[in-house]
């Protein structure tokens, strides 16, 4: 039987909650596959309204959202996020198709942490989270 220390070893982010919010089924089913395998507990959500009362419900340590999305974009559910004082420091990765510059800087001003370009990798992925949550062991 494995101890918790050695699944924390094999799966450094094992345990972690990770809400993935896109209005595409195919990038959440992705993000949540390759989350799942490295021990991650992940929730979806299909637009920011959604996202909100699940942020609210399961508290995740790291939140991913797709900036286009119907309803409520990225941007305004990122800054949703980040102006309430439960969750401001949460980190918040954007999803985008688009690279552009002022994408990037409009992230920053909503308060997100980094920005991923769809389609990511897995090592993309893993790489952000490992770079904006803080782990307490």
């Amino acid at each position: 039987m494995e101890t918790a220390a050695a699944v924390n070893d094999q799966h450094p982010l094992a345990g972690l909650k990770v809400l993935v919010i896109d209005d595409s089924k195919t990038i959440r089913r992705t993000a949540e596959t390759l989350l799942a395998k490295e021990g991650c507990e992940v929730f979806t959500a299909v637009d920011g309204f959604d996202a909100l009362s699940k942020i609210a419900d399961h508290q995740p340590d790291v939140v991913f959202v797709d900036i286009m999305m119907p309803r409520l974009d990225g941007y305004q559910t990122c800054s949703l996020i980040k102006h309430n004082k439960v969750f401001r420091s949460t980190p918040v990765i954007m999803l985008s198709s688009k690279d552009g510059l002022f994408d990037r800087a409009r992230g920053r001003i909503v308060g997100s942490e980094h920005y991923l370009t769809k389609p990511f990798t897995r090592d993309e992925l893993l790489s952000a989270i490992e770079q904006h949550v803080s782990r307490q062991t």
